[in-house]
Formats: structure tokens, sequence, C-alpha cells
């Protein structure tokens, strides 16, 4: 079991428009809403691959009693922590050529109070858990260092834990040694204060934070695929899809898919190529839509362990 928190879920609004102009009124087409937040999106895309996940997230107003609604809806278990605020609510628009624009609410404020009792609940869940996972966004007025402490109590608790953040919250978690994390191509460069133009500079960033003492460092790419550093190897997987709908929860996705392999477990190049597949997939579906076992099925993913250091990132 993978247990997931959440201290800034969302309800997620995905609106197609046929182009998307500044100023404009515009005519939606299809509209789509999903849980969200990348905790439980992982946790959404763990069950709807059949595997057992819960996942942990703060609820709040009518918008929190809509949250619990749709992952209600969705199968998912849940840990609720009711907090005073109403949860945030974010929109997607989506063009045809797979460009997205997120417009994200900032969330509630948490209390001392109610951050404590998302911890509480995070550990309790996690009593028997193969994975503890911190993800997304810190609310207004959660600590800055929630999710190093997150990593202090599950590892006091010897449960495994992976970080997916950013920002001074994400570096603060990694100063207190998570066991992997999983930072996309931008992420990687602000925690290492440098930019990282070539997947050689991604690895090498990646091998600085293992030697540093993060046993597993994944770094998600976009269309350029994903790489996975330890201490044994470093492993590329990518796989290519020539017409992307949304790009929204994607990385979540391909978290989801390496965790779900390493708690098997199989081999990290595996589990790499596992959630390569599940990120790849989501970006054939609808707003945060997560795949089904039939959407993974048919994607091919080309994994190496040699990756070309030369290949420059972000060039299409």
């Amino acid at each position: 079991m993978i247990v997931t928190l959440t201290p800034n879920p969302s309800v997620d609004r995905a609106i197609t428009v046929d182009s998307l102009i500044r100023g404009e009124v515009h005519r939606a087409g299809d509209v789509r809403v999903d849980a969200g937040g990348k905790g439980v999106n992982v946790a959404r895309a763990i069950t709807a691959q059949g595997g057992d996940a819960v996942a942990v997230l703060p609820v709040g107003g009518p918008e929190g009693r809509l949250l619990e609604e749709l992952l209600d809806a969705a199968g998912v278990p849940r840990r609720s922590v009711p907090i005073a605020g109403p949860a945030r609510m974010n929109i997607s628009v989506l063009e045809p050529d797979g460009t997205t624009t997120k417009l994200n609410e900032p969330g509630p404020e948490l209390s001392p109070d109610e951050v404590e009792s998302l911890f509480d609940a995070t550990v309790e869940a996690a009593a028997f858990a193969s994975w503890v996972v911190g993800c997304g966004s810190l609310p207004p007025g959660a600590p800055e260092d929630l999710y190093a402490r997150l990593v202090a109590r599950a590892r006091a608790a010897g449960t495994p834990v992976a970080i997916d953040s950013s920002g001074a919250p994400f570096a603060a978690a990694v100063a207190a040694g998570p066991d992997l994390i999983k930072p996309n191509h931008e992420e990687l460069a602000e925690l290492v204060g440098h930019p990282l133009p070539t997947l050689g500079d991604v690895r090498s960033a990646a091998r600085e934070l293992v030697t540093g003492g993060i046993a597993t460092v994944a770094v998600s790419l976009g269309g350029d695929g994903a790489l996975l550093v330890n201490a044994d190897q470093a492993v590329h997987a990518r796989a290519t899809i020539a017409a992307p709908v949304s790009t929204v929860g994607a990385g979540d996705c391909m978290l989801a898919g390496l965790l779900h392999g390493l708690s098997r477990p199989v081999p990290a190049a595996d589990a790499l190529a596992e959630g390569v597949a599940w990120g790849a997939a989501a970006v054939t579906l609808p707003g945060s839509r997560v795949p089904s076992p039939a959407d993974v099925r048919d994607i091919p993913v080309d994994l190496s362990h040699n990756p070309p250091a030369s290949l420059a990132l972000g060039q299409r």
C-alpha cells in the first residue's frame, strides 16, 4: 500500500477550447472535473491500475465535500482531515495541439492544529505502507519544513518516504534525506542552483544528490522521458506520444507507476519504465484523467542503461 499526503488538494476543472486568446470570450468544448493535487493524483492513478493507495488530505467547505465525492466515485480510499477553510479549485484550459494553460488558486490557510492533524492521519495510515509520499505545493500557513518533518516521522516509523515538490519546501525535504525524490527538469535545476541543458547535466546533478544521501532521484523530463539515478545506475526511459491531449497530472502518474513498481518490488529500471508508460498514457487523456490498464497496455517505452549525455532537453 502507498500512502499519499497532499497538503493542498484541489478540485480540478479542465476546459477544452479551440484556441485560447487573451481578452476574448471562449465557448468551452468538453469539460471534466476531477479530484486533484499531486498526491491525490498519485493515489488515483495507483487505484485505477488496481493497486492499493490511501490519500490523506485536508477538506473544508463545499469544495472539500466535492473532493470527497469525486474520490469516493473513483474508488480511492481516503483519510479526510477537516479544516476550516474551503479547498481550492484549479482550472486548466486545453487547446487541440496539447497546449495547457493552468490557473491555480493558492488554497486555504491551515492552522498549526490542522497541520498536526494531517501528520497524525498520515502516520496512522502508513503503519503498514510500502511508501509514504508527500506531494505538491503547500497552502498558506503551512510551515516551510512540512515535508522535512514528514521525512523525519516516516523514517522514524521505518517507512520509505518519497517527496515531489518544489522551491524552499522541497529543498528542506531533500536536506532531511528522503529515500526518493521526483523533481521535474526545472525543479531539479532550481534545487541545484544552475541550468541543466542536457541529459548529462541532469545525470550529474542527480548523482550529486545521491552522493549526498538520497537513495533514488527520478527526474521527469516531459517529452524527453525520465531519468532515474541511484548508487548503481543511471537509466533513461522514454515514450513518444504523437498526439498529446493534456499534460495535467502526467508527472504524478509517472511517479505513481514508479512507486507501484518499486513496491512490488521490481528492478528500478523496470519500475521507471512502468512510470514512464503511465505518464505517457496520461498525456493521451483529457484533463487530469488517470490511465487505466487498457490505456497503458500499448504504450511502447524505450529503456537505456547508457543514456546519451549530449541530448539537449526541451528541444521540440
